[in-house]
């Protein structure tokens, strides 16, 4: 079954620690096989307090999606993304239509 992250994010409020996660997310995106935002339909944000992003990242399984967030590349690459932006993070198990 497959596994999703769904990042809520603030508004990006340091542009080059957000470039920074960027380059560094390439290619753990790549080792993990992940797609973002999945679906022909993006989310709709309806109630939000500081919520300005919602990302939906697609793993081939709900184990890549755990293991991707626990790879110590990524948790490297994540300080970058808590400087550029203040987000939530959920590991789900299931499968977007």
């Amino acid at each position: 079954m497959k596994g999703y992250w769904i990042v809520l994010g603030t508004e990006v409020t340091d542009q080059a620690a957000h470039a920074e996660y960027n380059r560094l997310w390439a290619p753990i995106a790549e080792k993990y096989g992940v797609k973002i935002n999945p679906t022909e339909t993006p989310p709709i944000l309806k109630e939000a307090r500081d919520t300005a992003r919602v990302i939906i990242v697609e793993f081939p399984t709900y184990e890549d999606a755990v293991a991707c967030y626990e790879d110590p590349d990524y948790q490297a690459a994540k300080t970058f993304a808590n400087k550029a932006a203040k987000r939530d993070l959920l590991i789900v198990r299931g499968e977007i239509a």
